[in-house]
């Protein structure tokens, strides 16, 4: 598709940007950027793909200015800022499957908080990705935030380490002593004194 300087120079204008202002890396960054959105349209894959790119490129402009050329509120872009391009992937993903369907149920509570423990890095979408996988049910982040509040799993610990293999002894050296056990107390013994002290 051909696409003019004065489509380009709009596209800015939308955004509150002037060309003027840009360096030479910026213009041409922005002139991909826009001949890719011609190309691709402006369906959600395409503008979630673009503002990803656009927000980790480095590219010098601020948030504003890059939801307004995509065509997103700022609060979202912000939202999308520190993802990482799985987690964006995941997103678009999750966002375009509609409304989820499926149930929770009660028998999941144990695999998840297995999941949960011995993967403590893994994100919201890691765990319905693990969830789809496994029981093959798809659900929202809500119904799955609630599920996890129902059955305390909003804060599950890491996974404690092993226990530490005892060393084994040297040929030829004698096994070290056991500790002393602790002798048991006499019958009806309290450990206080039994008579009464002295009153003078």
């Amino acid at each position: 598709m051909a696409v003019t300087a004065d489509a380009f120079s709009q596209w800015l204008i939308e955004a509150h940007l002037r060309e003027a202002t840009l360096t030479d890396e910026q213009r041409a960054v922005l002139r991909a950027a826009f001949h890719f959105r011609q190309r691709q349209g402006t369906d959600y894959y395409t503008t979630r793909l673009l503002s990803h790119f656009l927000l980790n490129c480095e590219l010098g402009l601020k948030v504003a200015q890059i939801a307004r050329l995509v065509g997103i509120s700022r609060p979202t872009a912000s939202r999308q800022q520190g993802l990482s391009a799985k987690e964006a992937l995941q997103q678009a993903q999750h966002r375009m499957d509609g409304r989820p369907y499926g149930k929770l149920l009660p028998r999941f509570a144990g695999p998840i908080a297995q999941f949960l423990c011995t993967q403590p890095q893994a994100s919201r979408y890691d765990l319905l990705d693990f969830i789809d996988r496994t029981f093959g049910v798809r659900v929202s982040r809500i119904a799955l935030y609630r599920f996890l509040k129902k059955y305390g799993l909003d804060h599950v610990p890491a996974a404690a380490p092993a226990d530490p293999v005892p060393a084994t002894p040297l040929a030829g050296t004698p096994p070290p002593d056991p500790p002393p056990a602790a002798a048991p107390a006499p019958p009806f013994c309290s450990g206080r004194r039994s008579t009464p002290a002295p009153s003078c």
